[in-house]
C-alpha cells in the first residue's frame, strides 16, 4: 500500500469514528423541527420525556445548530429542549429590524420573539412549571431581560454573557459560563457573582436570600469553543437539576474534538479524490519575482478600498455584503489585470473539476458543517445575496488561484494577508459603515485554510481556472449564509 493510499484509509477511518461519536450524541433523542409564528424551532427530547422545558437561544451570526452540544445533552438528561433561530439568523426568513443600539429597538423585538417561543413551548408541552432559558453571547442579554419580564421563566444559563440588566437581585437563579480565553466576559461574570457576595470568585456558588448565582470557566475555550465545553455542559445540567430538584444521570461526551476531526478528515480526503480527476493542468509556473509579487499584491490591496468606499452600498439585506462584493470584484479584477500583463493567464475551464469541487465543498463538507456545527444552507431570500457576492468572489478567487499556482508558501500566505489588510484599510476609511467587516475576516481566513487546501489539490490536476471559479462560488455561498439578514431601514 502506498503512502497516499494509507493516508486515505486513515482519513476514512477517522471520518467514520467521528461520525459514530457525533451521531451517538443524537442517538435516542427525538428531533423535530417546526415553526412558531415564522420562527424556526427544533425540539429535542427523549421519547416520553416529561422533564422541565428549556428554551435555547444562539448568539449573533449563530444558529440552532451551533447550540447542539448543549441541547442534546439537556435532552439526554430528560429535559424537553426548544432551540430557535433569531430573526435574520440561520433559517429564519424574517430579517432583523429596529434600532440595534436601542433597548426599545432590535433588543425589544428579539425579546418578544423569545417570549413567543416560551409561551408556545409551555402550551405544547403542557408544562405547569417555570421554563429555563439558556443562551450564548448576544442571546444572554435577550434571555436575561426576558426572564425579568416573563413570569413563566425560572433559572437562566448565560454562556459568554454580558447584560446591563443584571443586578444584585435579578435574575435570581443565574449560571454564567465563560471560556478561559474570554478575559473581558470573565470579568463580567465575576462582577455578577460579586454583586451577591463581595469577594466571591469563579467556581463558587453564592446565595443571598432568593438569589443564587455561580460563575464557571470552561478551560481552553474561546467564544465558539465554549459551546462544546464538557465542563460547561455538565455545569448547565447540574445547575438546572438543582433548580428543579432533579438528579440526571447522563454522560457528557466530547463533541468539539470529534467535530474538528470530521472536518479535518473531509478536507484530507479531497487530496486522494482530486487525483481521480483527469490530469489536464499545465505544469506549474516558476515562482514570481519578489518585485512583481509585491506589485500584484500591494496595488489591489490599496486600490480596492480607496475606490470601493466612495460608493454608497446599501442594496443587499446583509450588513456590508454589497460593499464586500464590490471590494472583492475590484481587488480580483485589478490583480487579474496585473497577472495577465505578466503572462500569468488562466487556463481552460474544466467543468468536471468545477463540479467535483462544488459537490465536495458544498455537498459533503457543507452537509457535515450544517448537521453538526452551524447553519450552511440558504433560505430563498439568501440566494440573491449569494449571486451578488459571486460577482465579486469569482474574479477574486480566480486571481487568487492563478497567483497561488506554483507560488511558494510565503507568497501564498502573503497574498492572503494582503487581502485581510485591504479589508482593515476599508474599515479605517469608513469605520461607522464598515466595522462589520472585522467579523468577516475570520470567516475568510478559515475559508483559505480549508478550501484553499482542497483547491490546491484540484488545481494540480485541472488548473487554476476551474479552482478559481468553484472556490469563488463557494466563498459567495459561505458569506451569504453566515451573516444575519437586516431589514431595510435598520439603524445602528
Amino acid at each position: 500500500m502506498t503512502l497516499r493510499a494509507l493516508l486515505a484509509v486513515l482519513a476514512t477511518v477517522l471520518a467514520c469514528l467521528a461520525l459514530w461519536q457525533l451521531e451517538g450524541q443524537r442517538r435516542g433523542v427525538d428531533i423535530a423541527s417546526f415553526t412558531v409564528s415564522d420562527t424556526p424551532v427544533t425540539r429535542y427530547a427523549m421519547a416520553g420525556a416529561d422533564g422541565p422545558v428549556v428554551v435555547v437561544a444562539h448568539g449573533f451570526a449563530g444558529s440552532r445548530q451551533m447550540m447542539q452540544a448543549y441541547t442534546l445533552d439537556l435532552a439526554r438528561a430528560g429535559y424537553r429542549v426548544w432551540a430557535f433561530d433569531f430573526e435574520g439568523h440561520g433559517r429564519n426568513r424574517v430579517p432583523m429590524s429596529g434600532d440595534v443600539n436601542s433597548l426599545d429597538g432590535t433588543t425589544r423585538l428579539l425579546m418578544a420573539q423569545t417570549g413567543r417561543v416560551v409561551r408556545a413551548a409551555v402550551a405544547q408541552e403542557a408544562w405547569a412549571g417555570e421554563v429555563a432559558l439558556l443562551g450564548h453571547s448576544m442571546a444572554t442579554d435577550i434571555i436575561i431581560r426576558t426572564a425579568l419580564e416573563e413570569d413563566r421563566v425560572g433559572p437562566v444559563v448565560a454562556i459568554s454573557a454580558f447584560s446591563q440588566a443584571v443586578t444584585e437581585t435579578e435574575p435570581d437563579t443565574l449560571l454564567l459560563i465563560t471560556g478561559a480565553w474570554e478575559a473581558g466576559l470573565r470579568g463580567f461574570a465575576r462582577e455578577a457573582v460579586e454583586m451577591v457576595t463581595p469577594g466571591a470568585g469563579e467556581g463558587q456558588t453564592v446565595q443571598a436570600g432568593a438569589v443564587t448565582r455561580r460563575a464557571v470557566v470552561a478551560p481552553l475555550a474561546e467564544h465558539v469553543a465554549v459551546l462544546h465545553s464538557r465542563l460547561g455542559r455538565a455545569e448547565a445540567i447540574a445547575w438546572l437539576d438543582a433548580a428543579y430538584g432533579r438528579v440526571s444521570d447522563v454522560a457528557v461526551r466530547a463533541t468539539g474534538p470529534w467535530f474538528l476531526a470530521l472536518m479535518f478528515a473531509i478536507v484530507a480526503l479531497a487530496a486522494p479524490l482530486a487525483r481521480l480527476l483527469p490530469q489536464r493542468a499545465s505544469p506549474a509556473r516558476k515562482a514570481m519575482r519578489s518585485r512583481q509579487f509585491v506589485l500584484v499584491v500591494l496595488v489591489p490591496a490599496l486600490l480596492a478600498p480607496l475606490l470601493a468606499v466612495q460608493v454608497e452600498t446599501r442594496l443587499l439585506p446583509v450588513l456590508v455584503a454589497d460593499y464586500l462584493a464590490l471590494h472583492l470584484a475590484l481587488y480580483g479584477v485589478c490583480q487579474m489585470a496585473f497577472l495577465w500583463v505578466m503572462g500569468r493567464r488562466p487556463e481552460g475551464l474544466r467543468p468536471v473539476a468545477v463540479l467535483a469541487l462544488l459537490v465536495w465543498g458544498l455537498g459533503v463538507f457543507g452537509f457535515a458543517l450544517d448537521r453538526y456545527g452551524a447553519n450552511f444552507w440558504p433560505t430563498p431570500e439568501r440566494l440573491a445575496i449569494i449571486m451578488a457576492l459571486s460577482l465579486g468572489a469569482v474574479p477574486f478567487m480566480l486571481a487568487d488561484a492563478v497567483l497561488a499556482r506554483g507560488a511558494p508558501l510565503w507568497q501564498r500566505l502573503a497574498s492572503r494577508a494582503g487581502f485581510i489588510l485591504s479589508l482593515a484599510l476599508a474599515i479605517l476609511l469608513d469605520t461607522e459603515r464598515l466595522f462589520f467587516l472585522a467579523m468577516i475576516a475570520p470567516v475568510i481566513l478559515l475559508f483559505f485554510l480549508i478550501y484553499g487546501l482542497m483547491g490546491r489539490w484540484v488545481a494540480a490536476r485541472a488548473g487554476a481556472t476551474s479552482v478559481g471559479v468553484a472556490l469563488g462560488l463557494i466563498l459567495a455561498w459561505a458569506l451569504g449564509v453566515s451573516f444575519p439578514l437586516f431589514a431595510p431601514g435598520v439603524t445602528g
